[in-house]
C-alpha cells in the first residue's frame, strides 16, 4: 500500500530551532540495524525541531539523511527544513491503535541571522 506524502510549506515568517543533536535512526532495535535512505543508502538521523509560526509552537521530529545535515548543527541553532514532507501513519500494536505524522526533509540548512546596527 502506498503511503500518502504531503508537502509541507512553511510561512516566510516561520522560525525553526533545533532542539536536539542529530540522533542515528535505528530500523531494528533487536539487531541494531541502522535505517537508511532507500534511494541513496545514506544513514538516516532524527532531529527534534521547534517550529514557531503565527503565534503557535510545535515540536517536530524530522528524519534527515546524513548527507542533509548541516555542519555545525547543534541544539539552539536556527534551521530551515528543505523539501519537508509529512506522512500520516497508523498501526495496531498490542491491540491498541497508534497514529501520528512522520516528518522527512531532504536537508536541514542553518539559518544565519544578520545583526542589526
Amino acid at each position: 500500500m502506498a503511503m500518502t506524502r504531503i508537502r509541507v510549506a512553511l510561512l516566510p515568517s516561520a522560525v525553526c530551532i533545533a532542539g536536539t543533536e542529530p540522533v542515528l535512526k535505528i530500523k531494528d532495535q533487536q539487531t541494531g540495524e541502522v535505517a537508511t535512505d532507500r534511494e541513496t543508502g545514506a544513514s538516516l538521523y532524527t532531529v527534534t525541531v521547534m517550529l514557531m509560526e503565527d503565534g503557535r509552537a510545535e515540536v517536530l521530529k524530522i528524519t534527515v539523511p546524513e548527507t542533509g545535515l548541516a555542519a555545525g548543527l547543534k541544539p539552539g541553532a536556527m534551521v530551515r527544513p528543505v523539501e519537508l514532507f509529512a506522512t500520516p501513519w497508523a498501526r495496531i500494536f498490542n491491540g491498541q491503535l497508534s497514529d501520528g505524522v512522520a516528518y522527512r526533509a531532504a536537508r536541514l540548512e542553518l539559518v544565519t541571522v544578520e545583526a542589526t546596527q
